[in-house]
């Protein structure tokens, strides 16, 4: 079993909603990590209810923070390896994260196409209340 005295008040280990309070994010959340295999199995009180202390709260918010970076939960998974003394090298994670980048540059060119195209069909639109529609047209056509 893990340690639960690290724990915002000494003694007082968090519930799941403490623990999602706590880290920003909502219930079901942490469970869907849990479910995922990237949260530990917590100790259980004996009330049988989850307790988890502050290495839970760092963990869920390092989750979150990659998740916001838009990291799978495999890419989260590799990482954690790192953070749970795994076999895992910081190459592993550099290149990791420079895949990444290069799939998010991949995705904000296609954006920025996108807005392009947007903006080109929007202006010939004229608004008005005819049947008419360059923006119809521009989709049809292609």
């Amino acid at each position: 079993m893990r340690d639960t005295a690290a724990s915002p008040s000494p003694g007082r280990p968090l519930t799941r909603k403490g623990l999602a309070d706590r880290a920003g994010c909502g219930i079901e959340t942490v469970r869907y990590y849990e479910d995922a295999g990237l949260m530990p199995e917590p100790d259980r009180g004996p009330n049988g209810y989850r307790l988890y202390g502050e290495e839970d709260v760092r963990r869920l918010g390092f989750i979150g923070r990659a998740r916001r970076l838009g990291l799978t939960i495999e890419e989260v998974r590799g990482l954690l390896s790192l953070v749970d003394g795994e076999r895992i090298t910081c190459a592993e994670v550099r290149e990791t994260t420079l895949r990444h980048l290069e799939s998010v540059r991949a995705r904000i060119a296609e954006l920025r196409r996108l807005e392009r195209t947007l903006a080109d069909v929007s202006a010939r639109c004229s608004g008005e209340q005819v049947p008419d529609c360059a923006v119809i047209d521009a989709l049809m056509d292609g």
